[in-house]
């Protein structure tokens, strides 16, 4: 059964098993800048698995972020840890749309002082 659902802070399309171990992997990786999780502060843009392929679409805060290959590889590696043997992991940078403190958790804002 495919879950569709706005119950993760992000669109999911996939496996409804694999929903929660995708989001904690994610939640363990840690924008280096603000000591948050990429999750809290809005740049995972979705996932979604099918067809032996877990595919992340997330972004930076700007263009000139200097811990952007740092922050991919950790993401590649936290979803290679939860994927079942054998899958495709691809971590896709997109600028559009673009990043906003909107998208930051209520969490991520309290941290902040927002």
């Amino acid at each position: 059964m495919n879950d569709r659902t706005s119950a993760s802070p992000y669109p999911y399309i996939g496996p409804a098993l694999m929903r929660m171990p995708i989001e904690q992997a994610l939640m363990r990786v840690v924008d280096p800048e603000v000591a948050l999780s990429i999750v809290d502060v809005g740049l995972v843009y979705g996932v979604t698995v099918a067809d032996g392929r877990l595919h992340a679409v997330i972004t930076m805060t700007s263009a000139a972020c200097p811990v952007t290959d740092l922050i991919l590889e950790d993401v590649e590696t936290a979803l290679d840890r939860v994927a079942p043997e054998g899958f495709e992991i691809a971590v896709e940078l997109v600028w559009e749309p673009a990043w906003s403190p909107d998208r930051m958790s209520p969490r991520a804002k309290a941290f902040m002082g927002w």
